[in-house]
C-alpha cells in the first residue's frame, strides 16, 4: 500500500497567504488551484477527497 502525501504543517504565515490567494480569487486559475489543494491537505484531507 502507498504511503500517504500529506504537505508539511503550514506556518501561520503560509497559511495566511494562501487563504488571501483562495479569497482574492487570484488571477491565476493554477495558483488559485494550488492553494485550494495546499489548504486542504494542510487540513487533513486525504488525496481522493481533495481530487
Amino acid at each position: 500500500m502507498a504511503e500517504l502525501v500529506r504537505v508539511r504543517r503550514l506556518t501561520g504565515q503560509e497559511g495566511q497567504k494562501l487563504q488571501q490567494i483562495v479569497r482574492r480569487g487570484s488571477t491565476s486559475s493554477v495558483r488559485y488551484r494550488r492553494a485550494m489543494m495546499l489548504l486542504a491537505s494542510a487540513g487533513g484531507n486525504r488525496v481522493p477527497v481533495i481530487a
